[in-house]
């Protein structure tokens, strides 16, 4: 490529408004053109094989399947593929999820529009970027056990407001076996109570609201 030739991007968010105000930004730089555009996950996949960005801004939140779903199909198909990450959410699950499918940056959407230009420019040349609040919440919870998927699955049902004896009808199991799921929970989110450990869950991005 030229250096003369704009960094081609594709941003995909399923905010009109915010996908709007995405493009404006991007559309101020010389150097950089929006070349595709998508609203869920599988728009994303759709879009990537058919314009091939060398960048792809990536909506954390999409309806259906995550960003990282839709980084994980892109990557599956194009291994080079270079996603950006965009979220309000600061939880070091997310985070840790996005960059290990391979997001080459996680980046708040409340970042300043020449920061995240400067961003694009770097990624574009192979570098990676996590900000420096982001690294610090991922060395926060390094080396904490991850909940199991069946300790998941309670959690989800907490969340719905289930008791104990609801979840153990639900899921099949025992009311022993749901109480020693739901102990590990408290131990692994470090939580007082039910309530608390949903709390911390929405934070680390655990569950979503």
């Amino acid at each position: 490529m030229q250096s003369s030739d704009p960094i081609r991007i594709m941003v995909v968010e399923d905010h009109p408004l915010f996908r709007q105000g995405l493009n404006i930004i991007i559309a101020s730089q010389s150097d950089m053109q929006v070349v595709a555009q998508a609203g869920t996950s599988l728009e994303a996949v759709e879009e990537f094989r058919r314009h091939k960005p060398d960048i792809t801004l990536m909506d954390q939140r999409l309806p259906g399947q995550t960003g990282t779903s839709a980084l994980v199909a892109i990557r599956k198909e194009f291994a080079a593929a270079r996603v950006i990450m965009l979220t309000t959410s600061e939880g070091d699950v997310e985070i840790k999820g996005a960059l290990c499918a391979g997001a080459s940056a996680y980046v708040l959407k409340s970042t300043p529009s020449e920061e995240l230009f400067s961003i694009i420019r770097s990624v574009h040349t192979g570098r990676t970027h996590i900000p420096t609040g982001v690294a610090c919440r991922l060395a926060e919870h390094l080396g904490q056990e991850n909940l199991t998927e069946g300790e998941m699955e309670v959690l989800r049902l907490i969340q719905s407001g289930n008791r104990n004896k609801q979840i153990a009808e639900q899921l099949s199991l025992s009311e022993n076996t749901v109480n020693f799921h739901v102990k590990n929970v408290m131990d692994k989110l470090q939580a007082n109570d039910r309530a608390h450990a949903i709390s911390i869950a929405i934070r680390r991005g655990i569950l979503n609201i």
